[in-house]
């Protein structure tokens, strides 16, 4: 891949096509940034130039951050996270991606006693009222996962929910990492309802309670998206012009 003209360049490591970029890709697009998605289960990660973009996101997957002999482009893209985590170059996680971040962080990601289903609020901390997280602040957004992740060493916790404490942390202005999903949009909860919908009831939802929900949250959420992910990137140095990525 090679960069346009100036444009900073945002590589997105995918995990499943329903797993997207969702509400981040119009931010990330009317900030100028080209953006690249790779689907990392078809990808040689290990040769991605892990410093050439100006920024990694990566995103959700059912896969578990710990189960790196199974899928082994995660360990990929866990050496590709030190490298760029060495040289303080900005990533943002998602849920799997922040889990995937905590464990190159050197922090245990392990599988929660039950899932965290539905449409749900996280708190920010002192620290994340004062953080890109503070958007989310009484509103509800998306979770759906069973890993959880220890507190990396040298990170601020910016939000937690009763069920799982460590709902976002930051290291700097340029490492920031979300358990839960401000990605989701109108087409990734649908494909999300059609997918694993049969196992809403176990955790207190519907079908027809998370399309209530979203008709009601959704458009807040989206908002707190867009602005989590602007305050995010006002906060990260000036792109810089980008090598190519291959």
């Amino acid at each position: 891949m090679s960069a346009g003209a100036g444009a900073p360049v945002a590589l997105v490591l995918r995990h499943d096509p329903a797993i997207g970029l969702g509400n981040l890709e119009p931010v990330l697009r009317g900030r100028g940034f080209d953006v690249r998605v790779v689907d990392t289960p078809q990808t040689d990660v290990s040769q991605l130039d892990a410093l050439a973009p100006d920024l990694v996101v990566v995103l959700g997957g059912e896969e578990a951050a710990y189960d790196t002999d199974r899928h082994p482009y995660l360990a990929d893209e866990i050496a590709l996270l030190r490298s760029r985590i060495a040289a303080e170059a900005p990533v943002f996680g998602v849920c799997l991606g922040a889990q995937l971040i905590a464990a190159t962080l050197g922090a245990r990601v392990y599988r929660g006693e039950r899932k965290e289903v539905g449409w749900l609020e996280v708190t920010p901390t002192d620290a994340g009222a004062d953080s890109p997280v503070r958007h989310f602040a009484g509103v509800p957004t998306v979770q759906w996962h069973g890993d959880h992740y220890e507190l990396p060493e040298g990170v601020e916790l910016l939000a937690s929910s009763a069920q799982y404490p460590n709902q976002a942390y930051r290291r700097g202005d340029w490492l920031l990492a979300v358990q839960f999903h401000p990605e989701v949009d109108e087409r990734i909860h649908a494909d999300w309802l059609a997918a694993w919908g049969d196992e809403l009831p176990a955790y207190g939802w519907t079908r027809e309670r998370m399309l209530d929900a979203q008709a009601a949250e959704g458009p807040r959420a989206a908002a707190a998206s867009a602005a989590l992910l602007n305050e995010y990137l006002d906060g990260i140095a000036p792109p810089r012009a980008s090598s190519p990525v291959e």
